[in-house]
């Protein structure tokens, strides 16, 4: 009896123990972002600190039922739209690119990043789709459309584009994986062929459009013509096996017909590319993220740029106009820079050096790794040196104003999922590989006459 008691103790203590394990591992991305370390041993102690805490809005904050990411996180628990439920597309495929970061970098086991992809995945077959082309927002409980705007209760092809470039990273991930692997890479394919991106052309116009209803149709009318943060759509479009656009699409539509094109040099860094209305010190700088995720600029060239030298340039003329810091506002410097659109002191605001509200977005300079790594590590350690009256559960607010003595305790899934995948781009490059060595999108680029060189 003596023995069966202390068999029993030790087992209790086994389990308690097994128990403990699993309440650590389920909080410990939550803790991981409460107990800030006081300092770190190198910078890429710090950049794996910081990829792992903004990931966490993918991963612990994920909406339940899709394993999507909301479109915002308010730690203050105030929603004034009401929309806590509310999934964006495009964000979280910028937090389906983090998982792959995730999984790489050891923050995750694979077979949990599998596991939550293909929750994902599943549920964007079964969510609403027009043509094969999911809406802005959806409502993650029953995966059916929320409207972003009255018009705007369709497919939004832009969207659904920064999705598919991280699927595809995800199907390049896993196509020679075990069973469960090559079935989310499958699956994942047929998401793919399903994309009919000849629909948006409206009746075989000669450019793409960003939006359909099958309650509006075209009424929202966005014609995509460069540049903005859009170019995927058309890379995309070019290289789909199943719905394919012609190149004249690109040429003439998104190109403007060579129009695209702008001798605009703010601070000396010529832009390359019109930025319209915003040439004089370029456009904000989710424009150099969002289609970069996959597509990657190092090398990549066609009659209208060099888009490695367009994209830094960009990223040096947005961190030139913050040293220069025409308006005086208070804490903009070295280690103080980044305008993109975020919330702000007046709501949302698409932040940039023509419409410069005192408004710093850490996303705009941690996100910008690849183009700025010096100017960026630097905003990275004076952003953190701010301490906690920026900081929280997941990583950096979305934005703050040091002239105002603003900010407010939320994310946005745009602006906080780009960063672990853009710092690692400039790390390992790993979601550029990945996309890059995806057959169609090699076939896609040469269709429309780009070059690619290392």
């Amino acid at each position: 009896m003596k023995n069966l008691a202390l068999f029993v103790s030790l087992l209790a203590a086994i389990m308690m123990s097994c128990n403990t394990h699993e309440q650590n591992v389920a909080t410990s991305f939550a803790q991981l972002a409460e107990n800030r370390p006081a300092s770190f041993a190198s910078d890429d102690q710090m950049l794996d600190y910081i990829e792992k805490v903004h990931f966490n809005y993918m991963w612990e904050g994920a909406e339940p039922t899709s394993g999507l990411a909301p479109e915002r996180i308010h730690l203050d628990g105030i929603y004034p739209s009401n929309d806590k439920h509310v999934v964006t597309t495009g964000g979280s495929g910028f937090g389906v690119a983090g998982i792959l970061v995730a999984i790489d970098r050891g923050f995750i086991k694979r077979s949990e990043g599998v596991k939550r992809l293909t929750k994902i995945v599943d549920y964007l077959g079964k969510a609403d789709r027009f043509h094969g082309v999911w809406s802005h927002w959806i409502n993650g409980p029953t995966g059916k459309v929320v409207p972003f705007g009255k018009k705007d209760n369709g497919g939004d092809l832009v969207e659904s584009c920064f999705m598919m470039q991280s699927l595809l990273c995800v199907r390049e991930y896993f196509k020679n994986g075990n069973a469960e692997e090559k079935a989310l890479a499958q699956k994942i394919d047929v998401l793919w062929r399903d994309m009919d991106f000849d629909w948006y052309r409206n009746g075989g116009k000669d450019v793409i459009y960003w939006h359909w209803s099958p309650e509006y149709g075209w009424e929202m009318n966005f014609p995509l013509e460069g540049y903005n943060e859009c170019l995927i759509v058309y890379i995309l479009a070019a290289a789909s096996p199943t719905h394919s656009v012609p190149a004249s699409c690109y040429h003439k539509g998104w190109a403007r017909s060579g129009a695209i094109t702008t001798s605009a040099a703010p601070y000396g860094h010529q832009l390359q590319l019109k930025h319209n209305g915003a040439e004089q010190g370029g456009g904000p700088l989710f424009w150099a993220h969002y289609s970069w995720i996959g597509l990657c600029p190092k090398g990549l060239k066609d009659r209208y740029a060099d888009y490695w030298t367009a994209m830094k340039n960009h990223a040096l003329a947005n961190y030139e106009y913050c040293m220069d810091n025409p308006k005086g506002y208070a804490g903009y410097g070295s280690d103080c820079w980044g305008l993109t659109a975020s919330y702000s002191t007046v709501g949302y605001a698409a932040h940039a050096p023509n419409h410069d509200l005192g408004v710093i977005t850490p996303t705009a300079a941690l996100s910008s790794f690849p183009y700025t790594p010096s100017q960026s590590m630097a905003a990275l350690k004076g952003f953190w040196n701010k301490g906690l009256w920026i900081w929280g559960k997941y990583g950096f607010y979305d934005a703050f104003s040091m002239s105002d003595n603003w900010t407010l305790p939320r994310y946005l899934a745009i602006d906080q999922c780009t960063i672990a995948p853009m710092i690692e781009n400039y790390r390992t490059g790993l979601l550029w590989k990945l996309f890059m060595n995806c057959p169609e999108v090699k076939e896609g680029l040469k269709k429309l006459d780009f070059t690619v060189s290392q």
